[in-house]
């Protein structure tokens, strides 16, 4: 079953989703949606670095997100809005990621894919790094769930609680460096953050508590991966964009559909 390129292509965007929806969930109460977008931004590098020393892109890519997100939490509270310094952050990662990826001699880089992803040509191999990435992630979120729920909803009553709010925060960044690297071929570098981001922002609107909220969005995530894959393969689109305009506009559905409960 594994030989159809389709069936691994929806294996590997369901890896992702059931990962990055919850992670999502957090980023959207936070309201750092920049977040993923620099921690995603900043992965470039990390190819280029893999290809330099001739390492996996995983382990260049995760050690570059690592870092990136480390930073985010250091720099948190010192002086600089937070929308600002995200902003920054995502932008220069970029931007540096790209320069040092056309610097490389003799290596010939396919950026569209690690820009947009190249879900249709993931082998095996991949499916299994993007299920254990997303799996690690996962367990992360479920292990501290409920003190990352409280630290996001009032520090104050998560130090009264005996809980870090900071150490909450180093958690919800290793997650999501996780989630990013094994996303990076999948739907690549410029469209995790749409990933995490639009499924919470589509399930919120019919979620009545967090833990709904956060299965929602994994659904909302399947049925984009799926229609998504579809879609590609129908009308010979990228598949990676593909996914994403479906998760879009299944958002934009939902909030039609609350529009109108709001006016009746």
């Amino acid at each position: 079953m594994l030989d159809d390129f389709v069936v691994r292509a929806v294996l590997a965007g369901l890896g992702i989703v059931i990962a990055a929806a919850p992670l999502g969930c957090m980023v959207v109460w936070r309201r750092m949606a920049y977040f993923s977008d620099a921690t995603a931004h900043a992965s470039v590098l990390g190819i280029a670095l893999a290809l330099s020393f001739s390492i996996s892109i995983f382990a260049g890519v995760l050690f570059v997100s690592l870092c990136m997100s480390l930073l985010i939490t250091t720099l948190t509270g010192r002086g600089v809005g937070m929308d600002t310094m995200l902003g920054v952050l995502a932008h220069s990662g970029l931007a540096f990621g790209l320069v040092a990826v056309s610097l490389l001699d003799g290596v010939r880089v396919d950026l569209m894919a690690y820009l947009f992803g190249d879900i249709l040509a993931v082998s095996r191999m991949d499916i299994a790094v993007v299920w254990g990435g997303a799996l690690g992630a996962l367990g992360l979120l479920w292990w501290r769930w409920s003190a990352l729920l409280t630290a996001t909803l009032n520090s104050d009553l998560a130090y009264a609680s005996g809980i870090n709010p900071k150490r909450e925060q180093l958690i919800l960044t290793l997650a999501l460096a996780l989630v990013v690297a094994v996303a990076i071929k999948v739907v690549g570098a410029l469209l995790i953050g749409a990933m995490l981001i639009i499924p919470a922002a589509t399930a919120r609107v019919f979620a009545r508590s967090p833990e709904a909220m956060a299965f929602l969005a994994v659904v909302v995530g399947i049925v984009g991966v799926v229609l998504g894959v579809n879609a590609s393969i129908v009308w010979d689109v990228p598949t990676g964009p593909a996914i994403v305009c479906l998760c879009a506009i299944l958002f934009v559905i939902s909030n039609v559909v609350r529009m109108f409960r709001k006016g009746s």
